[in-house]
């Protein structure tokens, strides 16, 4: 059985307005996230997270913010697409785990609502963990200036008939 392995990581900058969405979900907070698309780093990760395990590039070289096509993207079916990919090369998600980075919002209320969504966009339901920590105050994300996500994925050589 062939495995893979893929890393992913994203950052965005807060800004006033907007809606701030993570793993697919609209979390209440005063800012959005300054970005092309939706500005979900959760997706991005898991984006780039897959894409890594394919080695496959990266999700700029799939979607980059120089295309207009992908103005005001939403996130999970980017990360649908990419779970095609996947697919189409004879792999399934077995796992991934990811991490959340921010001081504000608190996310712990709304990790089974994104649970959810990422699964409804394609991760196997069971296959997914997502855990939200701070920065304890220290960095660009200490100061209340942004979020970043990371993610790991694990792929699994599928077998068909």
């Amino acid at each position: 059985m062939s495995m893979r392995i893929g890393i992913g990581y994203d950052s965005h900058r807060f800004s006033t307005g907007g809606q701030l969405v993570l793993g697919g979900v609209a979390i209440p907070h005063a800012c959005g996230l300054k970005a092309h698309s939706d500005g979900d780093v959760l997706c991005h990760a898991i984006i780039d997270a897959i894409l890594g395990a394919l080695g496959a590039g990266d999700i700029g070289r799939h979607f980059p913010d120089t295309d207009p096509r992908w103005r005001d993207a939403v996130s999970t079916e980017l990360l649908r697409h990419v779970i095609s990919l996947a697919q189409t090369a004879g792999f399934v998600i077995s796992w991934i785990d990811s991490i959340v980075i921010t001081e504000q919002p608190k996310l712990a209320p709304h990790i089974e609502a994104m649970k959810s969504s990422l699964t409804a966009a394609g991760i196997p339901p069971g296959c997914i963990n997502i855990k939200a920590k701070t920065n304890e105050k220290m960095g660009f994300i200490g100061r209340g200036e942004g979020i970043a996500a990371q993610a790991v994925c694990l792929l699994t050589q599928s077998f068909r008939g």
